[in-house]
């Protein structure tokens, strides 16, 4: 039987243990994987920059790999960033194929994940940061909608078949469609890397088919820059309405020149900045929101001056 001096002095040996297992649940990142679908999307781009840069303002180490599209490349780069003991994961998925392989694998190590962009379907992080694109696609398309006199041929030119944002500006879209009977689609093909040359190619190939196409809904500025130079080149004689959506940097610079018409332009600085945000809080044992969306700002050639000159 324990008398009181015994179970005192088992109860001060026990506060040292007590204590380090409490560091050993509340501690510092210091090291933080970043996982990008790829980096000659200027959207990613974005985002990688701002990560990085905010990081180092926090004494935080990141390492960076590209996938340059390839699922089956992500989930290796990945294993092997979860090698390097990093303290979380920041993910933005090169596909909808394979896309929570990554995310089980860290979750296993018990490392905290953060998806940007692209959610992992049957696997989601500990929190998803991205912007609002069933809004946002919404009010893009219903102002080309309106530009265009609420009636016309239209082509939509998708994103990679699947992803979080593809399916989401479908969406949007969609649903701003319902309201303009008198526009019709009348064709639409989904890319794989949401480029320029994409857009050019796939534009053309539709317009070959439709050439009486007066609207364009392409799911990336990359996209929709291609889409304006397959217009140019088909010379339809017409005005074609184009829309984009990112707000790329360069995009912004040719929807100022007139190129195209509208885009949505994402907070790509602020999505990098909630990301390591994230990771601090989640690494120290904290909270965060399972979604946390953000606003797209409707870009034409009117306010498209400040977002040239401070992108959010």
């Amino acid at each position: 039987m324990f008398n009181r001096r015994t179970v005192m002095m088992a109860t001060a040996a026990l506060i040292p243990f007590l204590a380090l297992s409490g560091m050993a649940q509340a501690k510092d990142a210091k090291k933080i994987g970043l996982a990008v679908a790829n980096l000659q999307a200027n959207f990613f781009n974005q985002i990688k920059q701002s990560v990085e840069a905010y990081a180092k303002e926090k004494g935080i180490e990141v390492v960076t790999v590209d996938a340059k599209g390839d699922s089956a490349t992500q989930v290796s780069q990945v294993e092997d960033l979860l090698t390097q003991g990093i303290d979380a994961l920041i993910y933005i998925p090169a596909g909808a194929t394979a896309a929570s392989v990554p995310t089980k694998a860290a979750k296993a190590a018990g490392i905290p994940v953060i998806n940007v962009d692209r959610n992992a379907d049957g696997a989601p992080g500990d929190t998803f940061i991205a912007t609002d694109s069933v809004s946002s696609a919404k009010a893009v398309c219903d102002y080309i909608a309106k530009q265009a006199g609420g009636k016309g041929d239209m082509l939509i030119i998708h994103g990679q078949k699947g992803t979080t944002p593809e399916v989401d500006r479908s969406k949007g879209c969609a649903d701003a469609l319902a309201a303009y009977p008198d526009i019709k689609i009348v064709g639409e093909q989904w890319s794989q890397m949401w480029s320029q040359d994409e857009g050019f190619k796939l534009t053309q190939d539709l317009l070959q088919a439709n050439p009486s196409v007066s609207i364009i809904f392409a799911q990336a500025d990359g996209l929709a820059l291609g889409a304006a130079q397959a217009v140019k080149v088909a010379n339809t004689g017409s005005k074609v309405w184009i829309a984009g959506f990112d707000g790329d940097t360069a995009a912004l610079e040719a929807l100022q020149k007139g190129v195209f018409d509208v885009t949505a332009t994402q907070q790509t600085q602020g999505m990098g900045r909630m990301a390591v945000d994230a990771a601090i809080a989640l690494v120290s044992g904290g909270t965060v929101p399972a979604e946390q969306l953000q606003d797209a700002t409707l870009t034409t050639k009117d306010n498209v001056e400040g977002f040239i000159a401070n992108h959010p």
